[in-house]
């Protein structure tokens, strides 16, 4: 079986909510006023009034599932199977067996644009819009800690009994009592085979003179500063300080500012490749091998010889839901190791489903030995997780990266 795959569209919409996010307008929130401003005592006390205290269940939110069959899905685009209408089968599938209708909507293009754009609604824990979000571990955290993500009824999902046993200790939610992970991936470098014949396999090949104004970084401060400081022999996962990270960061600045690097965005690196507009980019591994597909083996993802980011993003049911229910329903049913093998080889990110290898053999035997979807060990040794950083700084170090970024 060879998956399908079409070109990465961001629903016009979404691309609406990253312009206000990015652009302040009146009173609007703006994702660089927010990052610069802190929650004060007064916004603390609002959030345990509307939130309850951490363990409980949200005050004043009520459950729809039983009367309102429908859960709404805000997740990243070409992060879900989908078939030649662009239709997802798997969803398909689901609103057949549960008599849920899913609302799917490729709503995020990057972390912070996404959360600048509800943030204020979930301060006042009211419903954002959406059951389910998929969002990195880092804003996984952030979310969990401020009492934004409801506590999953894990009797609900015993499915989830599947995670991969790496996945089940994280710091940031310990026990898994409020999140679960979609997929994880790599990031790396990335590029046109046609316009970059020699290839790239470092992160300082990017700085070639002849790339000029055709690289283009990621918005993710993690992943980009991840690679930068891996370059520098820092690794993120480690204990490093911070002239380590502002030495990195002033090599990102330097070719921002001098026009070598044409754009720090999100997804929207996928299409400036399909364009031409870029030619060498920092990457996610799923997403080349998706344009791939559509494009005749056109580009080419490595990890950098000084290694490369992994990530993951998360699930979580945000504090206003009232579809709850609903969407442990949806958890249960992707954590089966069939359905999730089925999304691994449309997505072709790493799966955190156990027993989901064995089930992609029916699927693609060739699939199933393919490290980016199942690393073995040597694989895994050439990555870093960026560690958790505390508040303070992640506030700190994503205001002086989205600067140097022109964001």
């Amino acid at each position: 079986m060879t998956p399908r795959r079409r070109p990465p569209i961001t629903d016009p919409r979404v691309r609406e909510l990253v312009r206000a996010a990015r652009t302040p307008r009146g009173s609007a929130l703006s994702r660089r006023s927010f990052l610069l401003g802190t929650l004060g005592a007064a916004g603390v006390g609002a959030l345990l009034a509307a939130c309850g205290s951490e363990g409980e269940d949200v005050v004043g939110v009520v459950d729809r599932s039983t009367e309102e069959r429908l859960v709404r899905w805000a997740n990243w685009p070409i992060y879900v199977d989908q078939d030649e209408s662009g239709a997802s089968p798997t969803i398909s599938a689901f609103e057949d067996l549960s008599g849920i209708r899913v609302d799917y909507a490729e709503a995020i293009e990057d972390n912070e644009s996404f959360y600048a754009s509800v943030q204020e609604r979930l301060l006042a824990g009211a419903d954002i819009g959406y059951d389910v979000v998929t969002v990195t571990d880092y804003l996984a955290a952030r979310l969990i800690r401020l009492g934004y993500a409801q506590n999953l009824d894990r009797t609900r999902i015993p499915n989830a009994d599947n995670l991969l046993p790496s996945l089940k200790g994280v710091d940031f939610d310990f026990g898994r009592t409020r999140s679960l992970t979609w997929q994880s991936g790599f990031a790396g470098i990335a590029w046109d085979k046609q316009a970059v014949p020699k290839g790239l396999r470092t992160v300082s090949d990017l700085w070639d003179p002849d790339l000029a104004g055709g690289v283009q970084l990621l918005s993710e401060m993690r992943d980009t500063m991840g690679l930068l400081m891996l370059e520098e022999g820092v690794d993120p996962s480690g204990t490093w300080s911070n002239d380590e990270f502002y030495q990195a960061l002033e090599v990102m600045r330097e070719k921002v500012s001098s026009g070598h690097v044409r754009e720090v965005a999100g997804n929207s690196y996928a299409d400036a490749l399909v364009a031409g507009e870029a030619v060498a980019v920092f990457a996610w591994s799923g997403d080349i091998t998706a344009l791939n597909f559509e494009h005749g083996d056109r580009f080419e993802f490595a990890i950098p010889e000084a290694g490369g980011t992994l990530w993951s993003d998360n699930l979580l049911v945000p504090v206003g839901s009232t579809h709850r229910s609903n969407a442990e329903d949806l958890f249960d049913y992707y954590y089966q190791p069939e359905v999730a093998a089925q999304v691994a080889a449309w997505v072709n990110y790493i799966t955190p489903v156990e027993g989901a290898q064995e089930a992609m053999v029916a699927i693609d035997p060739e699939l199933a030995e393919n490290p980016m979807i199942f690393p073995d060990d040597e694989t895994l040794r050439r990555v870093s997780v960026f560690r958790t950083l505390e508040p303070d700084e992640d506030e700190r170090f994503s205001n002086e990266f989205f600067a140097a970024a022109g964001l």
